[in-house]
Formats: structure tokens, sequence, C-alpha cells
């Protein structure tokens, strides 16, 4: 099954800019957007809830703006992240602001629902699904999902265990249609790699929170610049559910990254502002031995393209 055409045209590189709790806002959706990859970045990021309505006129306005000076090289487009879980008292408000501005694609994560994908096909956009395992892969296209984010092990924030090979595979054993990889992508070489492997797609987080557009402070961005995949601990205590976090972190709030205790996956809560996770404590993925200095987007984009191109010579010569 051949991509959607909203997943190929004005893309530089076949990659999305993962969405990114708390530190993805308009100017880094904008700056990926433009510098050729899907931007994206969490409803929730908007607060109060009222701020996302002026987010999503003002990345609609400004793309729309970009295409009409640039008609030659025309803005990716960009996606809304919606936790679909019965912690988030704001999906219905969130998702009809979705389908007000017609978001090309909106990524799902936490809950496979009908009703959603309904929602933003009634418009004509998409939904890409995350999971980490082919069980809820099944369900969430069973429920109309037209694609699916695998989230491997490695990836930054609510990650997965299984190795990219083995998730790839087995889902691409019944289903041909969009599918993207998570996991350490932190370089163009990787980008490829995905796709020799059967994904589509690559999405990338980690090396967009050291970009000057990024919504993290600076004491963050530099401790992913600095930081080796053995800085990062795979933990549930923060959230409920099992992600990867930066170690240098949790020693700054006071605790022993090498024995945390293990928490209650019934506590989960992804809309309190009274949560340290994400704020506190900063979520990153293992690839980020690749990130070596603070940069723009666009920057990085520009790198991330020469080294997929890079990688696809040396492999054909």
């Amino acid at each position: 099954m051949a991509l959607p055409n909203i997943l190929k045209e004005n893309l530089r590189i076949p990659a999305v800019g993962s969405p990114l709790f708390i530190i993805s806002h308009p100017p880094l959706v904008l700056a990926q957007c433009k510098a050729g990859i899907v931007g994206s970045f969490p409803a929730l990021n908007a607060r109060p809830e009222a701020q996302l309505d002026e987010w999503l006129a003002e990345i609609t306005e400004e793309l729309r703006d970009h295409d009409e000076k640039h008609p030659d090289r025309k803005a990716a487009p960009f996606a809304v992240n919606q936790i679909v879980h019965k912690s988030n008292a704001r999906l219905e408000h969130d998702l009809s602001l979705c389908v007000k501005y017609k978001v090309p694609i909106v990524i799902s994560s936490l809950g496979a629902v009908e009703e959603v994908n309904q929602a933003v096909h009634s418009y004509g956009g998409i939904v890409l699904h995350d999971i980490i395992h082919d069980r809820h892969a099944r369900k969430a296209i069973e429920k109309g999902a037209d694609g699916l984010i695998a989230v491997a092990v490695g990836a930054g924030g609510h990650a997965g265990t299984l190795s990219p090979f083995a998730l790839i595979q087995e889902i691409r054993h019944w289903f041909d249609g969009p599918l993207l990889l998570s996991g350490a992508i932190a370089n163009g070489g990787a980008i490829l790699a995905a796709q020799a492997m059967g994904a589509d797609m690559a999405y990338i987080g980690s090396p967009f929170i050291a970009t000057t557009e990024a919504r993290a402070n600076d004491d963050y961005k530099q401790m992913i610049v600095e930081a080796k995949a053995a800085d990062i601990v795979y933990s549930n205590l923060f959230t409920g559910i099992h992600g990867n976090y930066l170690k240098g972190s949790i020693r700054a709030s006071g605790m022993d990254p090498d024995n945390l205790p293990v928490s209650d996956p019934s506590k989960m809560n992804f809309g309190s502002d009274k949560s340290k996770a994400w704020r506190d404590i900063w979520g990153c993925g293992q690839g980020i031995g690749a990130v070596t200095e603070i940069v723009g987007a666009a920057d990085l984009v520009d790198r991330l393209v020469r080294e997929y191109e890079e990688a696809r010579h040396k492999l054909a010569a």
C-alpha cells in the first residue's frame, strides 16, 4: 500500500519530528515543517486549553503564508498528538479544535478509540497511532487508525522494550499501510535503516530537544549534548508507564537513578501541572550520542538530509 500523499508531498526526507511533552510548541513545529519534515506537538502542551485555538490558528496561517511565498518549496504538514486516555479530561475539547482547523495528521496515544479516528476522517485527515507491541497495533487498525508508529526500545518518553527488527517484522506480516519507527533514531543513516527494515518513515524526538526553538531550558539541552546512551534510565516511577529519562535530571531531583522504586500503573496522569515528569525529570532517548551541539531545527534537518543522502550513496556504491 502506497503512503498517502500527506506523508510524501513536500518532505525532504521521510521523517516526523515527534511530539515532545512540554517542549514542542509553534516555533519548533513551524521550523520543522518549513525545513521539510512533519512537525508536531501534544495538544496538552497548550495551557490553558484555550491556547490550543491560538496555536492552531498561528501554525495554519503561517504555513499557508509560507506556501504562498515559496510555491517551489512548500512546507511539510503538521501533526497534533492526542492522549486518548481516561485521565485526559481535555480530549473532547482538543479534538474539536483539530476538526475546526482540519489538522492534517493526528497522532493518537495510550488508547485506540473509533470516535477519534472518525472525527479526523470527517475532514480528510489521517490518524497515526503509536504502539509498543503487535497486539495494540492490531487493535488500533481494527478501530480505524490509518497508520502505526512502532515505538521500539531506546525511544525517548514512553518507550517499548522490543527490538525495532522484531517489532517491524511482526507488524509487516499483516499490515502494509503507513508504518513509522521510533527508537534512538538520531542521524540520517538511521532513517535509511528504518526504511531498510520495513518502516516507511522515521519518528525523531530527542535530537530536537537540543534545538534553539525547543521549549526546554538550557540545562536540559546541554545535558543532551553531553550525555550518551548509558546516561538513560528506564522507569515507570514518574507517570505510571515505563519511559526513558536522563539520569542527570533524576539525580538533580534528589533521587538515585540506579535504585528507583516501581510505580502503581493505576496512578497514570497526563494532565496534571503537578507532575514532576518531563518538567523536572527529563525524558530522552538512547540515540543522543549523535547530538553534539545545540543548533536550530532547520540546521538539524539539513544534517539529517545530508547524512541520509550520504548513506544512500554509500550503500549504492
